[in-house]
């Protein structure tokens, strides 16, 4: 699964993390509980009550960003991928832009009210997602740049709120990993203060057991994290587990356990996860549960006849940028690896540079690389 540049995006859930002395929705505690409630909706896909979550907390704080904010944050769930999707994804616009509209008159223009700053970075890191998504990478951060600041300030407040380590260790994680995979934004990246991986591992983790609001963010790019950039699926496993168990009907997030259950050899466990994903037979979803089901039948079942079939059903569908791309790479991959072992070297090194233009996994693209030398 792949979301970049998230380092430098504000979601909804950020909002929670200014200084409780600062920020007025923060003086109300059933508001927080109302505005969690719509977050909780929103993740396990339970959009209708998500909507009447939301109306109530329109109808609590008119003319507040709040509200659109939540709307953005519930529609970027529900039409995913929203960019693909071109009338929502221009309501979806709207909708930030009400937002950006709203901050404005409630607290005038460049105000610095820490509400008035936080809705306009989180406006801003949506229009940086949507740029990404679009590979449109320098718009993108330029757009997540100018939530740098604020960013600045929020990290020296993680000792005071917990739900800062969430955004912290993801700044210091991906502000060193990310230019090396993108070297088109390395002129923008130098104006930003170095990061430190190990440090920005810990405190991520640290948001997945003290984070209340953030743990859900923090254990998806958690478990996302170790599985592209550090081969490290066992570990990747601890974070999609929780998530699993706190969202059951999120199939995002079915799919990140069960991609985790796969590369770390689980494969008895992940056959119903399997079996559950089959049921969406729409959108992205079948090219993650095909790619899966030729994994289970070449590793567990050995059955490369099967698995290569499986493989082909999944490549016969164009890959989406944000949620599929990696599942291509591992299908051809998997391709390779049955040409191989037919005696039909050719054909498995043109799969294997089939995999390498379009993987991201460091464990992919070292698996490639090593059979093309």
């Amino acid at each position: 699964m792949k979301k970049t540049l998230y380092p430098f995006i504000f979601l909804l859930t950020f909002f929670f993390s200014t200084s409780p002395t600062q920020a007025q929705l923060l003086t109300d505690p059933a508001g927080i509980r109302l505005i969690q409630q719509g977050i909780d909706h929103i993740y396990n896909y339970e959009f209708e009550e998500a909507t009447r979550v939301g109306q109530q907390v329109k109808a609590r704080y008119p003319n507040h960003p709040v509200g659109y904010m939540l709307k953005a944050f519930q529609m970027y769930w529900q039409y995913l991928p929203i960019q693909t999707n071109k009338a929502k994804a221009q309501e979806y616009q709207n909708t930030l832009n009400q937002c950006l509209v709203a901050v404005e008159k409630q607290y005038g223009k460049e105000s610095t009210n820490p509400e008035a700053v936080f809705f306009t970075m989180a406006a801003h890191g949506y229009r940086a997602l949507m740029f990404n998504y679009q590979k449109e990478l320098i718009k993108a951060a330029t757009e997540a740049q100018s939530a740098y600041s604020a960013m600045m300030n929020g990290m020296k407040l993680t000792d005071r709120n917990p739900e800062f380590y969430f955004t912290t260790g993801m700044y210091n994680y991906y502000v060193e990993v990310y230019p090396n995979d993108h070297p088109i934004v390395k002129p923008i990246m130098v104006f930003f203060k170095n990061g430190n991986k190990p440090l920005g591992l810990k405190q991520v983790d640290t948001a997945t057991r003290v984070g209340v609001i953030t743990r859900a963010e923090a254990c998806y790019y958690l478990a996302h994290i170790y599985l592209e950039h550090e081969s490290q699926p066992e570990r990747a496993l601890a974070y999609s587990s929780k998530l699993n168990s706190w969202y059951p009907q999120n199939p995002v997030y079915k799919i990140l356990h069960t991609e985790a259950l796969l590369l770390a050899g689980r494969y008895a466990e992940a056959t119903d996860d399997v079996n559950y994903l089959k049921r969406y037979s729409s959108g992205f979803y079948p090219i993650a549960w095909h790619t899966f089901q030729g994994i289970l039948e070449e590793k567990k079942e050995k059955d490369d006849a099967q698995a290569q079939r499986e493989y082909l059903a999944a490549l016969r569908t164009p890959y989406d940028e944000q949620f599929t791309r990696e599942y291509h790479a591992m299908a051809f991959a998997g391709l390779a690896r049955i040409a191989d072992r037919a005696g039909n070297k050719a054909q498995a090194k043109s799969y294997y540079k089939k995999c390498l233009e379009v993987a991201q996994y460091k464990s992919q693209i070292r698996e490639a690389k090593a059979y093309l030398k």
